[in-house]
């Protein structure tokens, strides 16, 4: 099986640098992906956040889609549960003008901070819609085919492009592959937060399953996935680290998971809610790009899915930029054999 290769940054600003620097290395990494030939690089969400400076994805977008040429540019993902989905379908909307055929509208589920920053994204905030039912409005006014039924029947999302961003339901759980399943869309399973692998190939399983055909629809199902690429194991053992999941789990029954100790208890200190804290491995696809050729090999067969989004967060960048390049050459092998 042909595995196609796709790209998420998150902007990361690691000690020394500033935003601006890390934004900087998002441009020059869209560009290396494009030279690369990848299929589609996205940016995340994330607010309140020193490590991350990609807090308003749509604007990054915009920025990326004019210093690219052919690449797909989209959001990995936005996180609907703040927003009007008509707001949402109108700015992508602009974006698929601008740049015809190029853009991919990824939502998620997650907050994509913590409570300070949801509180502040939600202020005044009176909707009590399901996440289910604003994919479905966004969906509606993406593609210009508002219900009759719907209390703003008429209202269109301008502009309409010629061609609409194709939207894609991001998640890291059983539950949000049969959320995309139920609704007929494009799933990408965020293995690298959730980091257990038989949980991704159960819930592309369930999506498969579940799919609802419609208008000629197929299932389109993606793993995105953390990975290190080096010249040596040894290497790429260095490059990882000792990065963590942590995994909080409130009373309530929310759980979210971030990268560190201090990280969760931020989190719960704003939560103001009792809760419990796993610790656990992450996911990580490392080696040398013979062993990562392997490994995606074998992911690939297990799960059935030829797309892969990776995620590389190293520092130096350009030990960043060698794990693509050297991603890049190992598929170059794959094909090669085929």
């Amino acid at each position: 099986m042909a595995i196609t290769i796709s790209v998420l940054d998150q902007s990361p600003i690691y000690p020394g640098e500033t935003a601006e620097e890390a934004f900087r290395h998002t441009v020059k990494l869209a560009q290396l992906s494009e030279k690369l030939g990848f299929r589609r690089f996205w940016v995340s969400e994330h607010h309140d956040s020193e490590q991350v400076a990609g807090s308003s994805p749509e604007v990054l977008i915009s920025h990326l889609l004019a210093k690219t040429e052919s690449i797909r540019i989209g959001s990995g993902g936005i996180m609907l549960q703040h927003y009007s989905p008509y707001k949402v379908a109108e700015n992508f909307n602009v974006l698929a003008s601008l740049a015809p055929g190029r853009v991919d509208l990824g939502v998620g589920r997650a907050p994509g901070g913590l409570p300070r920053s949801t509180q502040a994204l939600q202020q005044g905030k009176t909707d009590t819609a399901t996440l289910t039912d604003k994919i479905v409005e966004l969906e509606q006014y993406v593609h210009n085919r508002l219900g009759e039924e719907h209390p703003l029947a008429g209202l269109k999302a301008g502009p309409l492009p010629v061609t609409a961003p194709e939207l894609y339901v991001l998640g890291a759980s059983v539950s949000s592959a049969e959320i995309a399943a139920e609704l007929g869309l494009p799933y990408v399973f965020s293995l690298f937060i959730n980091g257990d692998q038989a949980v991704a190939l159960e819930a592309i399983r369930a999506y498969r399953s579940g799919f609802a055909a419609a208008e000629g629809r197929a299932p389109q199902a993606i793993i995105a996935l953390s990975l290190i690429a080096a010249d040596t194991e040894e290497e790429a053992k260095e490059l990882a680290g000792a990065h963590k999941l942590i995994r909080i789990t409130l009373e309530s029954g929310k759980t979210l998971t971030v990268a560190t100790r201090e990280q969760a208890e931020e989190f719960t200190r704003q939560a103001k809610e009792a809760y419990t804290i796993e610790e656990r491995e992450p996911e990580i696809t490392k080696g040398t790009k013979e062993s990562v050729r392997e490994q995606l090999l074998a992911l690939s067969e297990a799960s059935g899915v030829d797309e892969f989004i990776v995620t590389t967060n190293v520092q130096p960048f350009d030990k960043r930029l060698r794990s693509f390049e050297l991603l890049s050459e190992a598929l170059a092998e794959v094909a090669a054999e085929a």
